[in-house]
């Protein structure tokens, strides 16, 4: 059983064909728009955090691949322990390089020394005038010992030189491409670049629009873009600063992957990691009470992924470690699923909530209010008995936990006058709700077993705090 969900495997022929989101159809529609403005642009694929991006666009890459354009992968946030971002990008392009077109790199590469050395003092003063008081280290560093006059001729002079070095530089590195890439725009994919240091992040953009915006490059920015512009305004030190305007200077065309069918990640995951070895073993199927466990698993997942829109790779972990957590428990366990995965839920996204739980500082109603925020969902026909059910069984489970048994206060009681037993709570997903109250106390004190149980038959599991079985 895998701990964590692994890199999924991208196929050289059919790089899509372990692709569970059905993602393919986005990858043509990039590759249309690229065919249509082959001249070069910059495209910012825009999606939170644990979209899956990354797969996606190794996944594209090698379907670019395949349609005989040539690609080039960057991660920035693997890269940033360089401090200048040209070296790395020229560093890239050089893997493209041939015996035949050799000369042509060599030649881009030296503009590109021409041009570091000429940008290189003026780093150097906004650098030093920033975080330095003392002038004379700061002459120092950019070499200023002349008179003031002397100071502002070279300035001209270096001004002059910069505005060369780029203008070399660029129709240098043009001809360089045109000369490798028979006739279709390199495709120059930079990823995570939301995830590096604000000051690396925002100097590759500013390269990629001074230096490398040159006909038949196609720069693909795999971001998030408003954490990108948190790191935009850390780096300009203003928290005013229109980061949305300042990113439409450097991005073309913004494109947001859509989010997969509701309902086929979390299916995905649960045979990826091989729920149905526990549930659905020949020694729990024996026991008649727990067949309905997978079910009731899978309905509880509907409820918590379909449409609080959890980020997949957060997905990935609730799952990863609600399945190490679930080694806890012996077969013949009761595990109650719509209570295991909702704990294991709010522990990876609400944490402060299961925190509370635990540390029985929350009121029963104040359970029932935190329960509602954090499940997130339009309550319908189709969700409000389920919503309930899962309302009722962790107030059980917190009411259990909370008290010791002989002071314990009762969650519902006999009438005296009806001898029908009446709900002692009310419920905060529907109003009037007594009757279905009652009837879910009644299910959980029928279930020998299941009613005594206390949160922390959970919650000691989920937190690894029991052995886990071989």
């Amino acid at each position: 059983m895998d701990i964590k969900h692994s890199q999924i495997e991208i196929e050289e022929e059919n790089p899509f064909a372990n692709c569970k989101l059905d993602r393919e159809k986005y990858s043509k529609i990039l590759t249309n728009i690229i065919q249509s403005y082959s001249n070069g642009f910059v495209l910012a694929l825009n999606n939170k955090w644990g979209a899956g991006k990354t797969t996606f666009v190794k996944m594209w890459e090698q379907d670019l691949k395949n349609n005989e354009y040539q690609t080039l992968y960057f991660n920035a946030w693997e890269n940033d322990f360089e401090n200048n971002p040209l070296t790395a990008l020229m560093g890239e392009l050089k893997s493209l390089t041939t015996t035949k077109t050799e000369p042509g790199f060599k030649k881009t590469l030296k503009k590109a020394s021409s041009l570091t050395k000429n940008i290189a003092p003026i780093i150097a003063k906004a650098i030093a005038d920033r975080y330095i008081d003392t002038e004379g280290i700061k002459d120092a560093i950019v070499g200023v010992t002349k008179g003031l006059s002397d100071v502002f001729e070279n300035e001209v002079i270096e001004y002059a030189k910069k505005k060369k070095s780029v203008s070399d530089f660029r129709l240098s590195l043009s001809e360089f491409i045109a000369n490798t890439n028979k006739g279709k725009p390199l495709i120059f994919i930079i990823d995570e670049l939301d995830r590096c240091r604000p000051d690396y992040a925002v100097s590759i953009l500013e390269q990629i629009k001074h230096f490398f915006s040159v006909p038949n490059i196609v720069f693909v920015l795999s971001i998030d873009k408003e954490q990108l512009g948190n790191a935009v305004k850390g780096v300009y030190g203003s928290a005013d600063l229109d980061a949305d305007e300042y990113l439409r200077r450097f991005i073309d065309i913004e494109y947001s992957i859509p989010e997969p069918e509701a309902d086929v990640f979390y299916n995905y995951l649960y045979d990826y990691f091989k729920f149905d070895d526990f549930f659905k073993s020949p020694e729990r199927l024996k026991h008649r009470e727990v067949q309905e466990n997978k079910a009731n698993f899978l309905a509880t997942c509907k409820l918590l992924f379909s449409n609080a829109k959890v980020p997949l790779r957060q997905q990935e972990k609730i799952f990863s470690h609600c399945r190490l957590a679930l080694r806890s428990f012996n077969t013949n366990s009761y595990v109650i699923p719509h209570i295991f995965i909702f704990l294991t839920f709010i522990k990876i996204r609400h944490n402060n909530f299961y925190e509370n739980l635990k540390s029985k500082s929350l009121s029963i109603q104040e359970v029932q209010e935190e329960f509602l925020s954090t499940i997130k969902i339009r309550i319908n026909e189709e969700t409000e008995r389920q919503l309930i059910w899962l309302e009722v069984y962790i107030v059980n489970a917190y009411n259990n936990y909370y008290q010791e048994r002989y002071y314990r206060k009762p969650l519902m009681e006999k009438d005296s006058e009806t001898g029908k037993n009446k709900a002692l709570i009310s419920s905060v997903v529907k109003k009037d709700a007594e009757y279905d109250i009652v009837r879910i106390l009644e299910n959980i004190s029928w279930k020998q077993g299941t009613g005594d149980l206390a949160l922390s038959h959970f919650t000691d599991k989920i937190d690894l705090l029991e052995a886990l079985k071989t």
